[in-house]
């Protein structure tokens, strides 16, 4: 019945034709309807609770389920009805269930039934040490549900999100936290911290500045022996920006001399090339087009704008051709997801929207509208993107699905978030 499932999927792919306009593929004209129960036994666990109710939201954001209220509540060594689960159109029904060791260890235990085959079609146990850890336990069972449909993946579901959190005057800390902001723990306390940077796709060590010295200074750290390595140090600036896919480079925005530049950072033989030399403000690189140039912001046009350069060139190209304040860019191979400062309306205030653009033609796409929205970071696979959105000066986490033209935000309970990566 798998199969059958996967036809009835809607799923949906990122085409980029020749125009580089996006186009939504679609196989089907429905969605699998998903129902996620709790057994009796854990009804009155408010962990395992907490644990559907994330496994449900998690098959929300992937956009490749319709997630329906759950029509019955079954014993975890029986079988639903799947008689009901038929008039109700459900094609496939989540059992949940859950057991504490006395160790501290939490495990989830689920089965999912197939309701077009009538067969249980998994029966699988997931386990954390630390019961705090649950939303990653759910994470992981959404990404499993998601793998038996041959969806497209998820998995950056399962990744730490790492962000800096402004605390107070000149104190701000490292705290690593799940997408949905659910999960959160320090882990770098006292002074200025900002601008952290995972430094491998393993996500044991990250890139940060911090002002504790009082000389702005580049550390590497790794958040599990706590070895910290200095890269740079700068009189003005100091911020990783962008690590290469070997993990042996970086692009780092340093002023020496009080004066913003793009430096190529080579993390073997721990050298580093100057690869801007404006008299103004080049900042905030990022590889493209098979990291042969980078994208970078600058004031050249006396405002910030929109850049790229051959690494290793000398000619400068212009990429963005609207506004005059556009700033933190990401990219995903030859596409740039950037900030533009917009005005809401002819008489109204200014927002700050997401735009997608590919390097490769005049291809332009707004992708937010409203709030403020800022520092923006593509997932691995160039399907998502993680952003930094305030509404009404409060901060959240911004989820984008482009294949779905869908987002999600999630809030920060305090503080404020001053910058992010995935």
């Amino acid at each position: 019945m798998k199969k059958v499932l996967s036809i009835l999927f809607l799923i949906t792919t990122f085409v980029f034709a020749a125009d580089a306009e996006l186009d939504i593929v679609k196989k089907s004209g429905s969605m699998p309807k998903i129902e996620v129960s709790v057994a009796p036994n854990a009804m009155n666990k408010p962990l395992t609770q907490k644990v559907a109710k994330m496994i449900e939201k998690d098959l929300m954001v992937s956009g490749h389920f319709e997630v329906v209220k759950a029509s019955q509540v079954v014993d975890y060594n029986s079988n639903p009805d799947m008689l009901v689960l038929s008039i109700k159109g459900t094609d496939l029904f989540v059992n949940v269930s859950s057991n504490v060791s006395s160790f501290g260890g939490y495990s989830v235990m689920v089965k999912m039934y197939d309701s077009n085959s009538k067969k249980m079609v998994f029966n699988r146990t997931f386990s954390t040490s630390k019961e705090d850890r649950y939303p990653f336990v759910a994470h992981r069972i959404a990404i499993r549900i998601n793998k038996y449909l041959n969806a497209p993946p998820i998995d950056w579901m399962d990744k730490f999100v790492i962000f800096s959190q402004y605390k107070s005057a000149k104190k701000a800390d490292i705290i690593i936290a799940d997408y949905t902001l659910t999960f959160q723990m320090p882990v770098i306390r006292g002074g200025l911290n900002i601008f952290p940077k995972w430094a491998n796709s393993k996500q044991d060590s990250f890139y940060y500045t911090t002002y504790d010295s009082g000389i702005p200074t580049l550390i590497k750290t790794n958040i599990y022996t706590r070895q910290r390595e200095t890269i740079m140090r700068s009189e003005g600036m100091i911020v990783a920006s962008d690590v290469s896919e070997d993990e042996k480079k970086v692009l780092i925005t340093a002023s020496p001399n009080h004066q913003p530049d793009i430096y190529l950072y080579n993390t073997v033989n721990k050298t580093k090339k100057r690869l801007t030399t404006y008299k103004g403000i080049d900042v905030g690189a990022h590889f493209v087009d098979n990291e042969k140039r980078i994208v970078f912001v600058s004031d050249r046009l006396k405002y910030p704008n929109i850049f790229a350069k051959d690494i290793g060139g000398r000619g400068v190209e212009r990429l963005v051709y609207h506004g005059n304040n556009n700033s933190s860019a990401t990219t995903y191979k030859d596409y740039v997801v950037y900030t533009s400062r917009d005005r809401n309306n002819e008489f109204g205030s200014y927002t700050f929207n997401l735009y997608l653009m590919s390097t490769k033609s005049d291809f332009l796409k707004r992708l937010t509208s409203n709030g403020s929205n800022q520092f923006p970071k593509f997932s691995k696979d160039g399907e998502s993107i993680i952003f930094l959105k305030t509404v009404n000066n409060r901060s959240s986490i911004g989820i984008l699905r482009l294949n779905y033209s869908k987002s999600f935000t999630f809030p920060l309970a305090n503080g404020k978030i001053q910058s992010i990566d995935w």
